[in-house]
């Protein structure tokens, strides 16, 4: 790089991003890079209830229904009320749900491969680890993401 200081890792996780956002096209996971966030957030927290899976994708409660309602539509999740409280839904990946994520997982993994092609795979596994970490440690902040 240039003769300056270094950029801080905030930085280079927006850089990296920036690449994977360019790459992970709609044509290429099947779906947009929001959709596929929203379905692996379901994934990882099964059958959640409607204000979890909000919370889980960062998004108010507005933008929440508006991508639910378009995911539901499309058959791939569907809310259900919860039959101990019938004031709230459950969400849940449908079968179609399932197989487009896998599709789109797939389709990530060849993303994943040429921005992190330069690392060996040990490099690789302790990136994801220190990540996962990161991501886990994160505050849960009340922050809209739209």
């Amino acid at each position: 790089m240039g003769s300056g200081p270094a950029p801080g890792s905030m930085v280079l996780l927006t850089k990296l991003s920036r690449v994977v956002y360019r790459r992970a096209t709609d044509a290429l996971l099947g779906m947009s890079l929001k959709r596929y966030l929203a379905l692996t957030a379901l994934r990882e927290q099964p059958d959640s209830s409607q204000q979890a899976f909000c919370e889980a994708v960062h998004l108010d409660p507005n933008n929440c229904v508006l991508l639910l309602n378009a995911l539901e539509g499309d058959a791939l999740v569907e809310r259900r009320r919860d039959p101990t409280d019938r004031r709230r839904h459950i969400v849940s990946l449908t079968p179609t749900g399932q197989k487009a994520l896998a599709h789109a997982d797939r389709a990530l993994e060849s993303v994943e491969d040429e921005v992190l092609g330069c690392l060996s795979a040990d490099d690789r596994a302790t990136l994801h680890r220190l990540l996962l970490r990161a991501v886990q440690g994160a505050p849960r902040a009340a922050e809209a993401v739209g």
